[in-house]
């Protein structure tokens, strides 16, 4: 699960952390999916394979970013949580890599970030403290089995009346 809290990386950017973890009652694994950067996104339209997106942690407000600091413990792409209150910059957008035409709910998806194409990634560099046990997140160059993603819990919209009407009236 994507991970963040209000820890700051000791090294590289110093921006928030980005972990991972496996327990499924974590409250800070919630985040947000809104459209790119200085994009309207209206609620209940569906991400499009493809299309750019961020993920907003809801426990601190903060985009996951990524930039060209290298990771603590693998030496990848730092991945971090950053901006205040859902705004932050262009190194907060990331596209969404699925088959189909949707990112559909039980699908697997990667995370592409659209500055410096490398994938949202988890392995096996495990933090000791203050994030004993947690999994380094950082962005990978290639895409791996350590790259797909899959939405666990969450409040799901349904598509839009007109999203509903496109998908099944294209014969007009």
């Amino acid at each position: 699960r994507l991970h963040s809290h209000d820890v700051r990386y000791g090294s590289g950017s110093g921006q928030q952390s980005v972990t991972g973890v496996s327990a499924a009652d974590d409250g800070n694994s919630y985040g947000r999916v809104r459209g790119r950067t200085a994009a309207v996104c209206q609620r209940g339209t569906p991400v499009r394979c493809g299309q750019a997106i961020r993920l907003t942690h809801l426990g601190t407000g903060r985009n996951l970013h990524s930039h060209r600091f290298t990771s603590p413990l693998s030496g990848n792409q730092e991945v971090s949580a950053f901006g205040e209150a859902g705004e932050g910059d262009y190194l907060d957008d990331w596209t969404v890599v699925c088959s189909g035409t949707y990112w559909v709910r039980d699908d697997e998806v990667r995370f592409q970030h659209t500055s410096t194409d490398v994938f949202l990634s988890v392995t096996g560099e495990q933090y000791g403290r203050p994030i004993h046990g947690q999994k380094e997140v950082h962005g990978m160059a290639s895409s791996s089995q350590n790259n797909y993603w899959k939405v666990m819990e969450g409040i799901f919209m349904q598509p839009s009346e007109a999203f509903q009407t496109e998908q099944y009236h294209a014969e007009l």
